[in-house]
């Protein structure tokens, strides 16, 4: 039995574990989860990363799995946060030769985007196990995106987007975040309802109770944003050819409202590219994440065991697009 120890840093949370290989699930009590202040300096930051490290009491010489949200430099393990509003503290800091220092007997250190170890967890023990190409986002603050192709991340190639992010595509002339997104969301509403301010309105899970109640301006808040998501990713989904698209993040709380908004847009946006796309998409199931909390820790684990060193590339696009798709979205 071998047992990886893994951090997951989302943008104000670290989380540390010990995943079993035998089971390929976290071991039960090596969870722990700390609130990270994104806007402190870096030696709390890290401080921060390793106080939940210590937690998991991992093995000597282990193997460390971290994923860790971009911009990163993720073959050389250097943080590249300019300009996004957290971690500005690690920009061109060398966080693998920090956290060597810092994690308990650490042997190497390999980091991923946190959107593909999501992906990677719900591969090998989720909602996309078993599926030879898959799609899977999470829906909260952004939009993280991971485009799988036999259980590896697919970066490049015209089956993708630009480093196979989603939030690089645009749509109806903006950048997708612009209108898919915590803050775009919570902008349409204060719009459509007439408030004065965004703060004075309510949050996206809030929204989505009012949608629920009958609220009109929630109701076409939620089906605008989400149809527009589908619209933008209807294009690579016929592409890429996947045959599942996984959703997980906050926003997947609420897939009983979203679901069908980003089916009906998905359907939309596949009838403008061909017959052939049409039926791509009609037949890729859409389906909330079966771990939510557990995938990104159970991908990483995953990523570090196969010993995928940080030099490294994920793999290319091997499909080839299908006719009549959408030409590849401008790069930010």
């Amino acid at each position: 039995m071998t047992r990886v120890p893994v951090l997951e840093i989302g943008g104000t949370h670290v989380t540390a574990a010990l995943v079993d290989t035998a089971t390929g699930l976290p071991v039960a009590g090596s969870v722990a989860r700390r609130p990270v202040p994104a806007h402190a300096g870096a030696t709390e930051i890290l401080d921060r990363f390793a106080e939940a490290a210590r937690h998991t009491r991992a093995p000597a010489q282990a193997h460390w799995g971290v994923a860790i949200p971009g911009p990163f430099d993720y073959a050389a393990g250097i943080g590249k946060f300019r300009g996004i509003g957290k971690f500005e503290a690690l920009h061109d800091l060398d966080v693998g030769a920090q956290l060597r220092e810092r994690l308990p007997h650490p042997r190497t250190v390999t980091f991923l985007n946190d959107a593909d170890a999501f992906a990677l967890g719900e591969h090998h023990g989720g909602a996309a196990a078993g599926r030879n190409r898959s799609v899977c986002l999470t829906l909260g603050t952004g939009v993280g995106s991971s485009f799988l192709c036999d259980g590896r991340p697919v970066t490049s190639g015209p089956t993708v987007p630009p480093g196979g992010r989603a939030h690089r595509i645009g749509i109806d002339g903006l950048p997708l975040e612009e209108v898919v997104s915590r803050q775009a969301i919570r902008t349409r509403y204060a719009r459509a309802a007439g408030l004065h301010h965004v703060a004075e309105g309510p949050d996206v899970s809030a929204i989505a109770d009012l949608a629920r109640r009958g609220d009109r301006h929630a109701a076409e808040t939620i089906s605008g944003c989400f149809t527009a998501l589908g619209r933008a990713l209807a294009p690579w989904c016929a592409a890429f050819q996947p045959d599942i698209m996984v959703i997980g993040g906050s926003m997947a709380k609420s897939f009983d409202l979203i679901g069908p908004e980003l089916r009906a847009g998905l359907t939309t946006g596949a009838g403008t590219t061909g017959p052939q796309a049409r039926r791509t998409v009609a037949a890729m199931e859409l389906r909330t994440a079966r771990r939510p909390d557990d995938a990104p820790l159970i991908g990483a684990a995953h990523w570090a065991l196969g010993h995928r060193t940080q030099g490294e590339p994920p793999v290319a696009s091997t499909a080839a697009p299908t006719p009549g798709a959408a030409t590849r979205a401008p790069q930010p």
